[in-house]
């Protein structure tokens, strides 16, 4: 499955103190177009023309390239089993030990095979079909009676007709799964395995309090290589607070999803609705899309997973079966990042909680209203808020033509600023 998620930079204001502000990516709008397969296609993106795109972890056809790897795994195998048999018999002497490898461990000291096996059983590999089509991701159980949490575009080819199944971890049988609701603008659906008790959910972390350097795991049922089997990688928190739109070229319609967590922990196609998880094996975000080039490969360890925060929040409605495909809520234009220590040391930023404006998007409700570069966003209509996933919502909140009053830090000065919402962009 390949939406086709696009980044690009825009030229930025210059923040009323402390040093230059970053540089950040923007979102114009990219294509989706079907790849051509040997095996049923996965409805796939294309990327547009420009510098930069970024393509949801789905997943792709390797069978050729994956049975040429394993017959030279096993020709090697043969080899190297014949040279040391047949070594010890002329006498060689060969040095070996019986210990297990050391494993491999997050920067605070954690073991990320503990880490796994703490979550491994609470993530499935999913499987649509359609009319001969089929399209594989992941998910993640979140109640005990089967509830399971994941992208939109993993089963968005279930619309219609087409067939749900997941496979837990360590697992080979598939089961029957619904629909519950689903939230497009939001790029998350919820889905509930029929007829199971018992299950290991997984549990949030608090995704406002992550930085940037924090450590990263992903899990997910990458490329679809085996499901029941779920790949596993591991890096950093790259960036906060990044923007990213897909475009459906087929539908003519996009979503733009904010607030994104950017990661360097792999994140390939059929990872998307897998979890991102901290150091302590709790889910800070869903993997949803990784970043490619305009020629259409990946680029490098560029992903990104929506907040746990902003997951939760959408739960409560999803579960009272999702929200209405064109309702998009209002939309101002900026891209923000909950306000972290880090941020606030290193811009010299007077608030201790909100949500730092990233940049404004020229034309935008936001720009007309006189949102700067460096704003700290403190309140809305007069409720205080702390994070930017907070400013979000009550943004989707409202529709397109409401008028809210935003309160701003600016430098040492507070600021009120009325901003008449727009739709969000198609």
């Amino acid at each position: 499955m390949d939406n086709d998620f696009s980044t690009a930079d825009t030229p930025s204001d210059t923040p009323p103190h402390g040093p230059s502000w970053p540089q950040l990516p923007l979102t114009p709008r990219s294509g989706l177009n079907s790849p051509s397969l040997s095996v049923p296609a996965t409805p796939g993106l294309t990327p547009p023309e420009g510098p930069s795109h970024s393509t949801p972890a789905r997943r792709r056809s390797w069978a050729l390239t994956m049975v040429a790897l394993l017959v030279v795994g096993i020709i090697g195998g043969v080899i190297g089993g014949w040279a040391t048999h047949g070594g010890s018999s002329n006498g060689m002497t060969i040095q070996s030990v019986d210990a297990s490898p050391g494993a491999a461990r997050l920067p605070n000291g954690a073991s990320i095979p503990s880490l796994v096996q703490r979550v491994i059983h609470s993530v499935v590999s999913i499987d649509v079909k359609n009319n001969g089509t089929e399209d594989q991701g992941t998910g993640m159980i979140i109640t005990a009676d089967g509830m399971v949490v994941t992208n939109n575009h993993v089963i968005a080819l279930a619309a219609g007709g087409g067939t749900i199944t997941v496979t837990a971890s360590g697992s080979t049988k598939a089961m029957p799964t619904v629909l519950v609701g689903a939230d497009p603008s939001n790029d998350v659906a919820l889905l509930r395995i029929q007829g199971v008790t018992g299950l290991n959910p997984v549990t949030f972390g608090n995704s406002s309090k992550i930085e940037v350097g924090d450590a990263a795991v992903a899990i997910g049922n990458a490329l679809g290589l085996a499901a029941g089997t779920p790949t596993v990688t591991s890096g950093i928190i790259s960036a906060l607070g990044r923007t990213v739109t897909a475009g459906n070229g087929s539908s003519g319609s996009t979503e733009t999803l904010t607030n994104m967590i950017q990661t360097d922990a792999a994140i390939n196609p059929g990872n998307s609705g897998g979890p991102l998880l901290d150091s302590a094996g709790d889910v800070i975000g869903m993997n949803t899309a990784v970043a490619g080039s305009s020629l259409g490969s990946s680029a490098q360890n560029i992903g990104f997973a929506i907040t746990a925060a902003r997951i939760k929040s959408l739960l409560p409605l999803l579960e009272k079966g999702g929200t209405s495909s064109t309702n998009h809520g209002g939309y101002m234009g900026i891209q923000i990042a909950t306000l972290t220590p880090d941020l606030r040391s290193q811009y010299n930023l007077t608030p201790t909680e909100g949500a730092v404006v990233l940049d404004v998007v020229a034309g935008s409700p936001a720009a007309s209203a006189g949102f700067k570069q460096g704003d700290v966003i403190v309140a809305i209509d007069g409720k205080s808020v702390n994070s930017a996933d907070q400013v979000t919502a009550i943004t989707r909140s409202h529709s397109a033509g409401d008028t809210i009053s935003v309160t701003v830090q600016r430098g040492t000065e507070k600021q009120l600023l009325k901003v008449t919402l727009a739709s969000p962009p198609q």
